[in-house]
Protein backbone atom coordinates (compact mmCIF):
# COMPACT_ATOMS: atom_id res chain seq x y z
CA UNK A 1 0.00 0.00 0.00
CA UNK A 2 1.55 3.59 -0.59
CA UNK A 3 2.23 5.89 1.67
CA UNK A 4 1.60 9.28 1.66
CA UNK A 5 3.32 12.18 4.18
CA UNK A 6 1.02 15.19 4.77
CA UNK A 7 2.80 19.15 2.80
CA UNK A 8 4.35 21.30 5.86
CA UNK A 9 1.61 24.19 5.15
CA UNK A 10 1.13 27.34 7.27
CA UNK A 11 -1.80 27.73 8.78
CA UNK A 12 -4.13 30.13 10.92
CA UNK A 13 -5.59 28.88 13.89
CA UNK A 14 -7.41 30.65 17.23
CA UNK A 15 -7.90 28.36 20.16
CA UNK A 16 -11.55 28.50 21.71
CA UNK A 17 -11.41 28.70 25.32
CA UNK A 18 -15.10 29.02 26.46
CA UNK A 19 -14.46 32.79 27.80
CA UNK A 20 -16.26 35.77 26.67
CA UNK A 21 -13.02 36.75 25.44
CA UNK A 22 -12.36 33.78 23.46
CA UNK A 23 -15.73 34.04 21.78
CA UNK A 24 -14.69 37.71 20.83
CA UNK A 25 -11.99 36.03 19.29
CA UNK A 26 -13.00 33.52 17.35
CA UNK A 27 -15.71 35.42 16.18
CA UNK A 28 -13.09 38.14 14.33
CA UNK A 29 -11.41 35.22 13.29
CA UNK A 30 -14.23 33.68 11.75
CA UNK A 31 -14.97 36.84 9.86
CA UNK A 32 -17.08 38.44 12.33
CA UNK A 33 -20.68 37.14 11.94
CA UNK A 34 -23.04 35.71 13.71
CA UNK A 35 -24.29 34.84 11.27
CA UNK A 36 -23.07 32.93 7.81
CA UNK A 37 -20.72 29.84 8.50
CA UNK A 38 -21.40 29.36 12.41
CA UNK A 39 -23.53 28.98 15.60
CA UNK A 40 -22.74 29.48 18.66
CA UNK A 41 -24.18 28.23 21.99
CA UNK A 42 -24.05 31.44 23.56
CA UNK A 43 -25.51 31.33 26.85
CA UNK A 44 -23.14 29.08 28.14
CA UNK A 45 -20.22 29.47 26.14
CA UNK A 46 -20.03 25.84 25.91
CA UNK A 47 -19.36 25.95 22.12
CA UNK A 48 -20.97 26.06 18.57
CA UNK A 49 -20.97 24.99 15.36
CA UNK A 50 -19.19 25.86 12.22
CA UNK A 51 -20.10 25.34 8.81
CA UNK A 52 -17.43 22.99 6.91
CA UNK A 53 -16.81 21.99 3.66
CA UNK A 54 -17.63 18.53 4.98
CA UNK A 55 -20.87 19.94 6.27
CA UNK A 56 -21.75 20.96 10.37
CA UNK A 57 -18.89 20.64 12.56
CA UNK A 58 -19.27 20.92 16.71
CA UNK A 59 -16.54 22.66 18.69
CA UNK A 60 -15.94 22.64 22.31
CA UNK A 61 -13.21 24.12 24.51
CA UNK A 62 -10.11 23.57 23.98
CA UNK A 63 -10.66 23.17 20.38
CA UNK A 64 -8.71 25.06 17.88
CA UNK A 65 -10.52 26.39 14.63
CA UNK A 66 -8.14 26.50 12.08
CA UNK A 67 -8.12 28.22 8.62
CA UNK A 68 -7.51 26.04 6.14
CA UNK A 69 -5.00 26.88 2.71
CA UNK A 70 -7.93 27.61 0.61
CA UNK A 71 -9.48 29.63 3.19
CA UNK A 72 -12.34 27.25 5.04
CA UNK A 73 -12.68 26.96 8.60
CA UNK A 74 -13.02 24.04 10.88
CA UNK A 75 -12.64 22.64 14.22
CA UNK A 76 -9.54 20.33 15.41
CA UNK A 77 -9.49 18.89 18.88
CA UNK A 78 -6.50 19.97 20.83
CA UNK A 79 -4.90 16.54 20.87
CA UNK A 80 -4.85 16.40 17.18
CA UNK A 81 -3.62 20.03 16.40
CA UNK A 82 -0.80 18.89 19.25
CA UNK A 83 0.34 16.21 17.17
CA UNK A 84 0.21 18.01 13.65
CA UNK A 85 0.98 21.52 14.16
CA UNK A 86 3.75 23.58 15.48
CA UNK A 87 4.28 26.91 16.00
CA UNK A 88 6.07 28.99 13.00
CA UNK A 89 9.06 30.80 14.49
CA UNK A 90 8.30 34.35 12.74
CA UNK A 91 11.27 35.04 10.49
CA UNK A 92 11.96 31.03 9.48
CA UNK A 93 10.89 29.06 6.44
CA UNK A 94 9.70 26.02 8.62
CA UNK A 95 11.72 23.23 11.31
CA UNK A 96 13.98 22.38 8.40
CA UNK A 97 15.47 25.65 7.89
CA UNK A 98 18.24 26.87 10.01
CA UNK A 99 18.42 30.76 8.16
CA UNK A 100 16.67 33.40 9.25
CA UNK A 101 15.17 35.55 6.85
CA UNK A 102 14.44 39.21 7.51
CA UNK A 103 13.81 40.26 3.63
CA UNK A 104 10.73 38.54 1.44
CA UNK A 105 13.40 36.47 0.18
CA UNK A 106 13.01 32.61 1.01
CA UNK A 107 15.96 30.05 2.07
CA UNK A 108 16.49 27.09 -0.86
CA UNK A 109 14.36 24.82 1.06
CA UNK A 110 11.70 27.85 0.71
CA UNK A 111 11.76 28.70 -2.97
CA UNK A 112 11.67 24.63 -3.90
CA UNK A 113 8.28 24.08 -2.22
Amino acid sequence: MPKFRKKPVEIEAVQFTGTGDSCTEVLAFLGGSHSGNQRWNSTTNTGGVILTLEGEMAFRPGDWIIKGVAGEFYPCRDDIFAATYEPVEEGRCGPECSEMHTETGRCEIARNR
